[in-house]
């Protein structure tokens, strides 16, 4: 009996070494011994830091729509990207890129590849003219156009603008992976209609033709008319979310986190020609905003 109670605990400390070692050629390697104390800490993988933001970058490409062509802050129906929030090289606007690069800096290492009347749908496109500039952050405001239609039914749908975000996303990171994105909120549109609704020259421009889905027939308060504006608000903070969301997946990309949507714009930061496009000074504000975003 004493003799099989010896072979068994012979058996089991042969077969607890056995696994004892396998287990340590796992977690080690080779041969060598298993870490202990300290050193066991330091043998295993560290996470992979979160790359830091770069609150100076050395080059700018901006992407987007009208609003970052200065359109209408000049001169009436003409771009002016001399006031460009995002480019523009007026001390009265004091661009994104004359803050982060300086004036000099900033005419050479700065450029603008937005469109007056572009949508998300075009925005890969300018993202392709973009990168090959390799710049080191790129700015992005669009959506305000997806919205503005002629009807509520002609807006570009929730799902097709979150696939149109991410492809314009794709198109950047398959040529920089390493390169930063600030991204502008859409802005308020049912404040511009509350701003110029009162307003006999703005509520002649707008029968023009602009922005029908919000600003056509400013002065009907009927049920009709206050539902479709609400519905193309409903539309813009759900343009705001994707835009939020898609750039929460990528490490190198900071939303302004609304910030352009909620900033309460008067009078003067709305274009004297049109009441709806940023003025100078509402082009001031918007660089003042990506800004602090950039850099805090």
């Amino acid at each position: 009996m004493r003799k099989r109670q010896h072979v068994a605990r012979a058996v089991f400390a042969a077969v607890t070494a056995a696994v004892l070692g396998a287990a340590g050629c796992d977690a080690v390697g080779g041969n060598s011994p298993a870490p202990s104390g300290t050193g066991a800490q330091s043998a295993r993988p560290s996470p992979k830091p979160t790359p830091a933001w770069d609150r100076s970058p050395a080059s700018i490409a901006a992407v987007g729509d009208s609003i970052t062509t200065g359109f209408d802050a000049c001169t009436v129906l003409s771009d002016c990207p001399e006031v460009s929030w995002a480019t523009g090289g007026s001390a009265r606007v004091d661009s994104l890129a004359v803050r982060l690069l300086g004036k000099a800096k900033a005419a050479e290492r700065s450029w603008n590849y937005a469109v007056t009347g572009a949508r998300m749908a075009d925005m890969a496109g300018q993202m392709s003219r973009a990168v090959a500039r390799e710049p080191e952050l790129v700015t992005v405001m669009a959506g305000a156009n997806d919205a503005c239609r002629d009807t509520t039914d002609a807006m570009t749908s929730v799902a097709d603008f979150r696939t149109q975000f991410e492809d314009a996303m794709g198109t950047l990171r398959d040529a920089l992976p390493k390169a930063q994105v600030y991204v502008a909120s859409v802005p308020d549109l049912m404040r511009l209609w509350e701003q110029g609704r009162t307003n006999p020259m703005s509520k002649q421009v707008w029968g023009l033709g602009i922005c029908p889905s919000m600003l056509s027939e400013p002065d009907s308060l009927t049920t009709a008319a206050n539902q479709r504006r609400e519905t193309v608000q409903g539309r813009v903070e759900a343009y705001n979310e994707v835009l939020e969301e898609v750039c929460a997946k990528d490490r190198r990309c900071r939303f302004d986190d609304g910030a352009v949507y909620e900033f309460r714009f008067g009078a003067e930061q709305l274009s004297q020609w049109d009441w709806f496009h940023p003025s100078v000074d509402g082009q001031a504000r918007l660089a003042e905003i990506a800004y602090r975003t950039v850099t805090n």
